[in-house]
């Protein structure tokens, strides 16, 4: 395309001056002004947007656009829009323009502007465009071309450093790797939504996507390397330098003031100002350099890169010497070696390919294959090798490249998959490809490939810029802040279950009164949906208010935790109050709520609350308001409120005694009841009271015992009348809803009076001498105990083995009674088992009634509330192995307990007056055993433990149940075996032998004085204090029997008895 000196210097114009000056504008409406035009631009992405503006003026079939990669060549076109590099030099065309000239100084592609700038030109009119700097250059070269300054349309200006995260919205961010600018991407992502991305290596395709991203206002941030500086018509109010260094092919380098100044003023369009400043770790512009950018004050360019044109293909060695030829005009350098040289270079090392050059055909054949660009940008060597395989087909056979070759190069570019790199990576191949099939006698079908290859990059470009939007944006987050930037009304709707989506978008859930934005969205996010979330909050909050405040009572429900749900949510709390029965209400509702709003909702829930206490807890709410009790009454009435209605009955023991009737009367008019082992109201056991009753103790008095109101224990289900205790829930918590600890039991506290009651009518039973033919009670043994029977079982609902504990607890301990039962006499058992079964169940039947009147006096029955309301001591049920203590005796004269100390004695005197008759019979007694055979079972009889049954007897718990068995084979084993009695001997029994000898007196002083302890809580000294005891070893020795002691006399018989079978065995 060379012209001569007079052609280059007509009708040339050098349209100079900075960015956004419309310089390029200019040229399009030049062009237009003609009836021929070509425009030649840097970029392929520029040149298709110019292509789209000119064809939507004039129509795109008068139009053509020719890049390295894409042509659209209509029939008849009247205007070539093309990059500087694939400007066709065969067309003649009245107007010609070349925008950014400056780029003749480019190391890498200023010999191809040079060329343009030197040898291509317009019949008519020829423009030159680009920066100031070029003045001088251009008046060396073109003598007297014509100079069109063109001032910048806004202000430029220096803004300082600034960190990333807070630089302002339309932002470019420059930076000069693919590794810069994805970091930065994902972190103006992570802190302010995302950001578009621009790169070289980008599909012009890709590219646009992210561009028209940027503009659109999805996001607003752009990140890019220099790209932006070359003719991208990008609406950017502030351009940030992450960078001032790049790689310029050979060295790493500082950028020009020139080249700074080109990208700094892409900010500010039009009449818009624009800033520019510097970020990361850049190191803030020093002044002469900020004043140089301002005012557009540069070097003027010095020499342009320029490599010979006129080159000579009659042999390769003769086209690289053309190539190394040096220029003879001034302001011109020979350029270095670019990658169609090195390529060129490489392959004629080759020597199979410098065979096939054979004439100039083959050498400029051969060069026009080295100007396949290097997309993929591997290494020099393999873009070599790839040209002589091109060159090779091309110079063989149908000289075309074989087709099932380039289509399996083209397969392997053909997925969508994978990561960023992997696409951009296939993107590069396929670009290669795509600029082979544009070679019209390349391949056999051209036009085919062509758009089969665009097809694939289309394909992997929209899946590339997919892959940077997922990375680099959060679409969510730039539509909501794009809405609230602009101030438009966004489009928002909660659903059924409280979601709400802003412009189709999830931002969160409001949840009772109260907005929970994604738990996924943070930072910058999370306000986009908070801000985006608050046009509709409001309306719908005050919605919720006017329902809420006409809502009945059923519409809200308290959950144990203390929060008070309106449509299952919450939207309120309760907190302690210094009441215990009216606790705080706080509203659980932010800041979207209005205060009039608030205010109708806490007053209606206020009244719902005190409502709720009211109906479920009726007789402690106004026992806790009556102005009526007087005295001590008014005192425990006290005691009660604070304790939620239940009081142990040994913690108001004293009181209680002190409480008149008229007292009683006046808690009993309230549903007070006096139970034998707590004060309470039997009301509000039921569950909706119960479960009320727990949560306002949880709320004042859970931190207390280690628990939280949040995470509470399960109470027992509602209608259990007992459950077990578990380990580690405090006493307090079970005592709230309503269940009294009995050992590893929870017992309802109703239910255990009515096991109290059960128990109270066997324990108080005696035999009446008046009438012999009297009926006990079931289970009632007749001397101050008691068997187990179905009721108590029936209404602890629990088993033996589970009731056994609850009756430690209580203050009773077992005692494992014989009972004889008779067996067929077809099966008679030998005889010295028979003597042993005869000796024993008379020697426990005569224990048990000695013990029994040693005890009578001691034992301390339940109660009789019937009688009078006494006020027991219960049993501490803290723990099995704690000591506990039994039921006090009731303090009325008229107590049960002269009645069983009469049996009592009766009985004593009885066994003591059979001893001698017993005595005389025995032999009688053994020949019979001999005879009828008998099985000893054994009872299990519970009594009330002795008042000096202290610490020592509960230390003694667990060893007494691990060798429960041991003990019966203890009670079953003969006295004489051992040669002492397993009871100890005391002085009360020792004078036995007298008491027998008289009746006994319901009033005599002897009895009274032989209980455990007086009123003065003194011990008389005359009295052993040792009470009945079990040992697994014998026991000590406690001196001799008192030969006028009952228990003589069944001795002597016992070893009599012995001595008679030892001899007829011997015999």
């Amino acid at each position: 395309m060379g012209i001569d000196y007079q052609t280059r210097i007509r009708n040339v114009t050098a349209v100079l001056g900075p960015t956004n000056t419309g310089k390029t504008h200019l040229a399009i409406e030049r062009m237009l002004g003609h009836d021929t035009g070509m425009i030649g631009l840097p970029l392929r992405l520029l040149a298709r947007e110019v292509y789209d503006k000119i064809a939507a003026r004039v129509g795109p079939d008068k139009v053509a656009l020719i890049t390295g990669e894409e042509k659209i060549k209509p029939e008849n076109p009247r205007y070539w829009v093309s990059t500087v590099e694939a400007m066709p030099r065969e067309i003649d065309v009245d107007f010609l323009a070349i925008d950014e000239i400056q780029l003749a100084a480019d190391p890498e592609r200023g010999h191809v502007f040079t060329d343009r700038l030197l040898h291509a030109r317009g019949k008519l009119e020829t423009l030159l465009l680009g920066a100031g700097t070029m003045r001088e250059a251009i008046s060396d070269l073109i003598p007297g071309a014509n100079f069109i300054s063109r001032p910048r349309l806004s202000k430029l200006t220096y803004a300082g450093q600034k960190k990333i995260t807070r630089l302002p919205a339309r932002t470019a961010v420059v930076a000069f790797s693919a590794n810069d600018v994805y970091a930065i991407a994902e972190l103006i992502r992570r802190q302010r939504g995302g950001a578009a991305v621009v790169l070289g290596a980008l599909s012009p395709r890709t590219r646009n996507a992210q561009v028209a991203m940027y503009q659109s206002g999805d996001v607003d941030f752009l990140v890019a390397t220099d790209a932006i500086g070359m003719g991208l018509n990008l609406t950017v109010d502030h351009v940030a330098f992450a960078s001032v260094r790049k790689f310029d092919g050979q060295n790493h380098r500082d950028l020009t003031p020139a080249e700074l100044a080109q990208i700094a003023g892409r900010a500010g369009r039009h009449m818009n100002d624009g800033t520019f400043g510097v970020t990361g770790d850049v190191e803030p512009f020093d002044n002469d350099l900020v004043e140089r950018l301002e005012t557009h004050t540069f070097d003027t360019v010095k020499v342009l890169q320029w490599r010979n044109s006129d080159l000579d293909f009659s042999s390769v060695d003769a086209l690289r010497d053309s190539l190394r030829a040096y220029p003879t005009e001034g302001r011109l350098t020979r350029a270095r070696m670019a990658e169609d040289v090195i390529a060129l270079e490489t392959v004629s090392q080759d020597r199979e390919v410098l065979d096939m050059v054979r004439g100039p055909a083959a050498v400029a054949r051969l060069w026009d294959v080295c100007q396949v660009p290097d997309y993929r940008k591997i290494s020099p060597q393999s873009h070599a090798e790839l040209i002589a395989t091109l060159f090779k087909f091309l110079m063989t056979g149908e000289e075309r490249i074989p087709e099932d070759w380039f289509a399996r190069q083209v397969a392997l570019a053909n997925r969508t998959d994978g990561d960023i790199d992997t696409l951009a990576n296939r993107i590069a191949h396929i670009r290669t490809w795509t600029f082979v099939s544009n070679r019209s006698d390349w391949l056999r079908d051209p036009e085919h490939w062509q758009g089969r290859t665009r097809e694939i990059e289309d394909a992997l470009s929209d899946a590339l810029h997919e892959r940077l939007t997922q990375r680099f944006v959060d679409r969510r987050t730039s539509a909501l802040m794009r809405g609230m930037r602009d101030k438009e009304a966004l489009t928002a709707d909660i659903g059924e279950d409280g979601a709400i989506h802003v412009e189709n978008h999830y931002v969160g859930r409001l949840k009772g009164l109260i907005f929970s934005p994604d738990a996924q969205a943070e930072g910058i996010h999370g306000k986009a949906a908070r801000n985006a979330a608050a046009q509709v909050l409001a309306k719908e909050l005050s919605m919720r208010a006017r329902r809420i405040s006409a809502a009945k009572n059923d519409a809200f429900k308290l959950a144990r935790n203390g929060r008070i749900l309106w449509r299952d949510e919450e939207i309120a709390k309760l907190e302690p109050g210094e009441h215990p029965l009216k606790p705080q209400l706080v509203l659980l509702a932010d800041e979207y709520l209005q205060a009039p709003d608030k205010e109708k909702i806490q007053e209606r829930l206020t009244t719902w609350l005190n409502d709720t206490i009211r109906e479920r807890l009726k007789p402690l709410v106004e026992l806790s308001e009556t102005q009526d009790l007087t005295g001590l009454a008014r005192g425990i009435a006290f005691r009660l409120t604070e304790n939620y209605g239940v009081l142990k009955r040994e913690t108001i023991a004293e009181e209680l005694k002190s409480l008149d009737q008229s007292g009683r009367a006046q808690l009993r008019r309230f549903g007070v009841r006096f139970g034998a082992f707590n004060v309470y109201f039997p009301l509000l056991l039921k569950p909706a009271p119960a479960e009320l009753t727990l949560i306002l103790w949880a709320l004042k008095h859970a931190g207390e015992h280690g628990l939280s109101i949040d995470n509470l224990p399960a109470p027992p289900r509602a209608g259990l009348t007992s459950a077990p205790a578990e380990q580690g829930v405090p006493e307090a918590f079970y005592r709230a809803c309503g269940y009294h600890i009995c050992g590893p039991r929870a017992v309802r506290i109703d239910i255990l009076e009515r096991l109290a009651d059960l128990i109270r009518p066997l324990l108080a039973w005696r035999p009446n001498p008046e009438d012999p033919t009297a009926t006990p009670p079931k289970g009632s043994t007749g001397d101050g105990g008691f068997v187990v029977i179905p009721e108590m079982m029936s209404i602890l609902g629990c088993s033996p083995d589970e009731l056994a504990p609850v009756l430690v607890s209580l203050g009773f301990r077992p005692e494992r009674r014989p009972v004889k039962k008779v067996q067929p006499a077809a099966a008679p058992p030998a005889e010295p088992a028979t003597e042993q079964r005869v000796d024993t169940p008379t020697e426990q039947e005569s224990s048990a009634s000695s013990e029994s009147a040693l005890e009578v006096e001691e034992q301390i029955p339940l109660p009789l509330e019937e009688f009078v309301d006494a006020a027991p001591q219960p049993i501490e049920a803290g723990s099995e192995d704690a000591p506990a203590e039994a039921v006090p005796a009731p303090t009325s004269p008229a107590s049960v307990d002269s009645g069983a100390v009469e049996g009592s004695a009766i009985a004593s005197a009885d066994t003591a007056a059979e001893t001698a008759e017993t005595a005389t019979a025995a032999e009688d007694t053994a020949a019979q055993a001999r005879e009828s055979a008998e099985v000893v079972v054994f009872e299990e009889v519970w009594r009330p433990r002795r008042r000096h049954e202290g610490a020592r007897q509960d230390r003694r718990r667990h060893r007494h149940h691990q060798h429960g068995h041991r003990r019966g084979a203890h009670q079953a084993r003969p006295q004489g075996t051992q040669g002492e009695s397993k009871q100890p001997v005391t002085a009360a029994a020792s004078s036995s032998g007298e008491a027998t000898n008289r009746p006994a007196q319901p009033g005599n002083q002897k009895h009274r004085d032989r209980k455990d302890g007086r009123r003065d809580g003194r011990r008389r000294q005359d009295r052993s204090t040792f009470p009945v005891q079990m040992r697994s070893a014998p026991p000590p020795k406690r001196g001799e029997v008192d030969p006028d002691s009952p228990f003589a006399a069944l001795l002597a018989l016992k070893e009599r008895l012995e001595k008679q079978a030892q001899e007829s065995s011997s015999s």
